[in-house]
C-alpha cells in the first residue's frame, strides 16, 4: 500500500531545481561543469535593501505578521501597481506570499475544483501544470513553438476553451522562452476571453522589469481593463531586485478571491518572513535605478548567447525579448547526434545528459520539462566568461564531426 496520496502520482520534482542540484553535486566532486539551469540573477541584492532588513532586525521586527502581509508592505505594493502598471487596488485586494510560486499555488487552491480546466500556453513554467493538478484540475496545453515566436494566437485560445475552462495563465516575459506578448497579442486574447466570463485570468508578471528589446511592459489589464474583476496580477521581488532567497511574492486581484487565497495561506505557511517583508518594502519604495545595471548586463549576455547558439549546426534560437533565458530549438542537432551514435535516444533529455557527461560539461534543462520536446532552456544569469566557455563547449559537443573526434 502506498503511503503517498493518489493525487500526487502525476506530480514531478522541479526539473530546474534537479538540474541545478546535479550540476552543483558534479562540481563539488571536481567535475568541470558550467551550470546554465539556474532561474535566478547572479547579482547580489542591492545594499539599501539589505540595510532595511538589518534595521528591521535591530528594531525587533522579528515576530509574526498578519498572514497576508504587513500593512506597510501592502501599501508599497499598491503604490507599485499604480506607478508601474496604472492599476488601482485596496489592501483587501493584495496578498503577500512566500514567493511568487506560493501566490500561484494559493490561486489554484482557492479557485479550482475537480473537473475544472486550466489553459496553459507551452512552453510554460514547470510548476503551472503540477499546481493545477494538485488542485484536482486538468491542465490544457496550447503549443506555441519557435515558428510563432512562442506566443499563442487568439484562434488557438478559442479552440482550447470548453465549458470546463476555469482559468488561463499568461506569463510575459516568459520563463522559459524570453518571449513577450505584444499589446496587439493581448488585445486579441482579451477579445476571446471577454466572451467567456467564467474564465479567471492569471497574468504572471515576475519578469516585468527585465526587458531586453527596448519595449514597454504591458499586461492584459493594460490593454483590456474591463477584465479587471476576473484577473489576478502575480508578481514578486525575486527577479527584479535579485531577491530570490528572500521569498516574497505578491499579487493583486478581486477581493473575494484574494480573501480565499489568504485563507489557504493562513493554514499552510501563514505569514512570509517578517524580515523579508521589510526588505521588500524598501525595494518597492526605493530607488528603482538599482535594476539598470543588471538589465544592461542581461541584454548584453542575451545577445551573445543568441548569436552563439545560432552558429551551432542544427540549432535555432530566437532573440530573447525579456527575462534571462533563451529556448533554442535543438531538434535537428538532436537528430544528427543520435544518428552519429552520440545520444542514447533522440530526445532533449538525452542531449542534456550527453552535455553533462562531457569532460568540459554544460548543464541545461530539457525543453520537455516546459512542455516542448526538442528544445533546451538556457539561463544567461551567469557571467559572460562562463557563457563564452559554455557556448564553445556546446559547439564542440553538438557538432557531430567535432564530437566524433
Amino acid at each position: 500500500m502506498s503511503l503517498v496520496a493518489a493525487r500526487l502520482n502525476a506530480i514531478k520534482p522541479s526539473p530546474t531545481l534537479a538540474v541545478t542540484a546535479k550540476a552543483a553535486k558534479l562540481k563539488a566532486e571536481g567535475k568541470d561543469i558550467i551550470g546554465l539551469g539556474a532561474g535566478e540573477p547572479d547579482f547580489d541584492t542591492p545594499q539599501f535593501i539589505k540595510d532595511a532588513a538589518i534595521a528591521a532586525m535591530n528594531k525587533g521586527l522579528t515576530k509574526y505578521t498578519p498572514a497576508g502581509g504587513t500593512g506597510t508592505l501592502k501599501k508599497a505594493i499598491i503604490a507599485k501597481y499604480k506607478r508601474d502598471n496604472g492599476l488601482d487596488y485596496t489592501e483587501k485586494q493584495i496578498l503577500v506570499s512566500c514567493g511568487g510560486k506560493q501566490s500561484c499555488f494559493n490561486l489554484c487552491m482557492a479557485l479550482l475544483d475537480k473537473g475544472d480546466e486550466v489553459i496553459i500556453p507551452a512552453p510554460y513554467w514547470v510548476s503551472y501544470p503540477d499546481m493545477a493538478m494538485m488542485a484536482d484540475a486538468t491542465p490544457v496545453f496550447i503549443q506555441a513553438g519557435i515558428e510563432q515566436g512562442f506566443r499563442i494566437t487568439a484562434a488557438q485560445l478559442e479552440r482550447a476553451i470548453t465549458p470546463k475552462t476555469r482559468m488561463m495563465i499568461i506569463n510575459s516575459p516568459s520563463n522559459p522562452s524570453g518571449a513577450i506578448y505584444t499589446k496587439a497579442d493581448l488585445e486579441a486574447l482579451g477579445a476571446v476571453l471577454r466572451k467567456h466570463p467564467r474564465i479567471v485570468i492569471a497574468t504572471d508578471d515576475m519578469y516585468e522589469h527585465i526587458l531586453l528589446d527596448g519595449s514597454k511592459f504591458v499586461n492584459i489589464l493594460n490593454v483590456c481593463p474591463d477584465l479587471y474583476n476576473r484577473t489576478v496580477v502575480l508578481n514578486g521581488v525575486s527577479k527584479a531586485y535579485s531577491m530570490t532567497g528572500w521569498r516574497i511574492g505578491y499579487c493583486g486581484g478581486p477581493e473575494e478571491l484574494i480573501t480565499a487565497m489568504e485563507n489557504v495561506q493562513s493554514h499552510s505557511t501563514s505569514n512570509p518572513s517578517s524580515i523579508s517583508q521589510y526588505a521588500a518594502e524598501a525595494a518597492l519604495n526605493g530607488d528603482q535605478s538599482c535594476m539598470v545595471p543588471m538589465v544592461a548586463a542581461f541584454k548584453e549576455r542575451g545577445k551573445f548567447v543568441y548569436e552563439g547558439l545560432n552558429r551551432i549546426p542544427g540549432v535555432r534560437c530566437a532573440n530573447p525579448a525579456g527575462a534571462f533565458y533563451v529556448f533554442p530549438d535543438c531538434r535537428e542537432a538532436i537528430r544528427r547526434l543520435h544518428e552519429n551514435g552520440k545520444l542514447k535516444a533522440p530526445t532533449d533529455a538525452a542531449l542534456c545528459e550527453y552535455l553533462m557527461e562531457q569532460p568540459l560539461a554544460v548543464a541545461a534543462v530539457p525543453g520537455s520539462a516546459f512542455g516542448m520536446e526538442g528544445y533546451l532552456r538556457i539561463s544567461f544569469a551567469t557571467s559572460m566568461e562562463n557563457l563564452k566557455k559554455a557556448i564553445d563547449r556546446m559547439n564542440l559537443s553538438m557538432t557531430p564531426e567535432k564530437a566524433m573526434a
